[in-house]
């Protein structure tokens, strides 16, 4: 991660969250901007302060975003008495903004995965094959079994369906990396659960995350509570 694009809520309040935006491949921190992200959370008038990131495939593959997001923004974040913090992810971001949950479960309030990369297509039709997340039985896992690993990790977090982080996942149905996704879904309650026709772009994404927004996942736990 080598910079970070601060947007601060146009409005004030008491309760602030705080949205951390975590960019895919080819994607940059202004991108959320251009392409709209940042003006539909904005457009809901909470008191909710964004950080779009500026990463790259390799700072998510070797987790060193990890460190100056904790460090820089999140920790900084709860010091300052931000009521929640919400990561949304797109595509490999979505993957960053998982590994970053996992690391540190109690600082993440929820996670927005949209078109998330969850493994290439072997690791993914193993777990197809062994008859989805739920019943897939990982087995030892090795330090650099990257994506195997991240896998075992949600489902677990998936049977314990903890307070937090919760999970809201937007994927279309004619997305590359539906396979992944259509997994991942298969373990989440429907309800935190958006498909709807499109492939890997941004105004699939975009349109996702209007959906979404809609159904107010950043104020509460996921449900719209």
């Amino acid at each position: 991660m080598t910079s970070a694009l601060r947007i601060p809520a146009p409005c004030g309040g008491d309760r602030r969250t705080l949205l951390v935006m975590l960019p895919g491949l080819n994607m940059s921190a202004q991108d959320f901007v251009a392409q709209g992200f940042v003006a539909a959370a904005h457009e809901r008038h909470e008191p909710l302060d964004i950080v779009a990131l500026q990463a790259g495939s390799s700072d998510y593959f070797d987790g060193t975003f990890m460190t100056p997001l904790h460090d820089t923004i999140v920790a900084p974040a709860r010091a300052e008495g931000y009521a929640r913090v919400v990561l949304l992810g797109v595509s490999l971001g979505a993957m960053g903004a998982l590994l970053y949950a996992r690391a540190h479960p109690e600082d993440a309030d929820g996670i927005v995965l949209l078109a998330p990369f969850l493994g290439t297509p072997g690791t993914i039709v193993a777990v197809e094959r062994a008859g989805g997340l739920v019943q897939w039985e990982p087995g030892p896992i090795g330090s650099n079994e990257l994506e195997r690993g991240l896998l075992a990790w949600l489902k677990a977090h998936c049977a314990r369906q903890p307070q937090k982080p919760w999970i809201v996942l937007g994927y279309g149905t004619e997305d590359r990396f539906r396979d992944g996704a259509g997994l991942l879904a298969a373990a989440l309650p429907p309800d935190h659960v958006v498909a709807r026709p499109g492939s890997h772009e941004a105004a699939t994404w975009l349109a996702l995350w209007r959906i979404i927004l809609d159904q107010d996942p950043v104020k509460g736990s996921g449900d719209g509570t």
